[in-house]
């Protein structure tokens, strides 16, 4: 048995047992990566593959345990490359993050620019997409932290922390009618055409139960997962908008109301994860602290003590998670004026 075969067990399992994909990620060609297989399936006296002609059409039971197996391996060996990495140089390397539109266009940036000025060496990778694409980026070991809200049953092999709480906030054009209104109702806001993210409406908490509960049914016009696309099209008053109050800007002021919506949608947390028994190097956890303050080196020496996301919950649950402060100043229609709210842009630390 070698680490290049159990290397081509895993990578013909992540590439959905295409041998010409996993052959074009490995550099090898499919009768070497059929050939090393069945000789690993040889000296371990069953089959790993289900073949259906040339090609293989499922894993089997014992498969599926050897292969567990090879990817915790390889991930060993990943670690102790990185371990070596940064003996010799601990400014340099890569960091590779997975995280969603919003995340990335309006929380990222600040913090990307200060781990960049802090660590010019280290080549730095933001992937974007849907928190599933995330998910799955973190199954084939793409990414190294992923960073999203909600959907924490998506990513079982992760230990997810708590970075920072927001609200949902009501946009409309400036002369909207809930301008009017200091604290809109659900029922009011079903009156209009809604924009919203697309993952508004499903899972515990979601619009389409809040709405349920009071007996109304929203008017779902627009659903998106770009921020800056709900806006737009609010803008061009096709509807009222729903959206994070941390994608907007102090640009939106001229061309958006803003109704606070903390009475009706509750708050979200937003957390950072990384897959449990993970080695972080010191820039990987300078860049967690400054995402989350409250994150020390202190709290990932706790968290690497224990294997359990629920004792890790337990530890955040008793500090006081911070509320992300959007940059610049916001517009807060109440009562058909406009009151300014000034906002620090950064993270108040909790003690933690």
């Amino acid at each position: 048995m070698t680490l290049q075969q159990l290397r081509f067990l895993v990578a013909v399992a992540q590439s959905g047992l295409n041998m010409t994909l996993a052959g074009a990620k490995l550099g090898a060609t499919q009768p070497a990566l059929s050939r090393q297989l069945k000789l690993l399936e040889e000296e371990l006296g069953f089959d790993l593959l289900v073949r259906s002609g040339r090609a293989f059409s499922s894993i089997t039971p014992a498969g599926e345990r050897v292969l567990q197996h090879a990817q915790r391996l390889l991930r060993e060996m990943q670690q102790i490359k990185e371990i070596s990495a940064e003996s010799r140089d601990a400014n340099s390397g890569i960091l590779s993050i997975g995280t969603t539109h919003t995340q990335a266009r309006y929380v990222l940036p600040a913090v990307i620019r200060r781990f960049r000025a802090q660590y010019p060496q280290v080549e730095f990778h933001l992937h974007q997409g849907t928190v599933e694409q995330i998910a799955e980026l973190a199954l084939l070991d793409r990414i190294q932290l992923a960073i999203a809200t909600g959907s924490r049953e998506q990513f079982p092999d992760h230990i997810l922390l708590s970075c920072y709480r927001w609200h949902r906030r009501i946009i409309t054009p400036p002369d909207h009618p809930l301008t009017r209104i200091s604290k809109p109702t659900l029922r009011q806001l079903a009156d209009y055409p809604l924009i919203t993210y697309v993952f508004s409406f499903t899972g515990p908490s979601s619009l389409h139960e809040l709405f349920a509960a009071e007996r109304v049914h929203p008017n779902v016009a627009i659903t998106a997962q770009d921020s800056d696309v709900i806006k737009t099209y609010v803008r061009l008053g096709l509807g009222v908008g729903i959206v994070a109050d941390l994608a907007l800007e102090p640009d939106d002021v001229d061309s958006l109301a803003s109704i606070e919506a903390a009475h009706l949608f509750p708050a979200h947390t937003t957390w950072v994860g990384f897959r449990r028994g993970a080695l972080l190097g010191r820039y990987a956890s300078d860049f967690l602290q400054m995402l989350a303050p409250h994150v020390t080196r202190h709290v990932l020496s706790q968290i690497r003590e224990t294997e359990s996301q629920d004792r890790v919950d337990a530890l955040f649950d008793r500090q006081t998670i911070p509320v992300f402060q959007p940059p610049g100043k916001l517009q807060n229609v109440m009562g058909g004026r406009r009151n300014v709210i000034a906002a620090g842009g950064s993270l108040p630390t909790s003690g933690l």
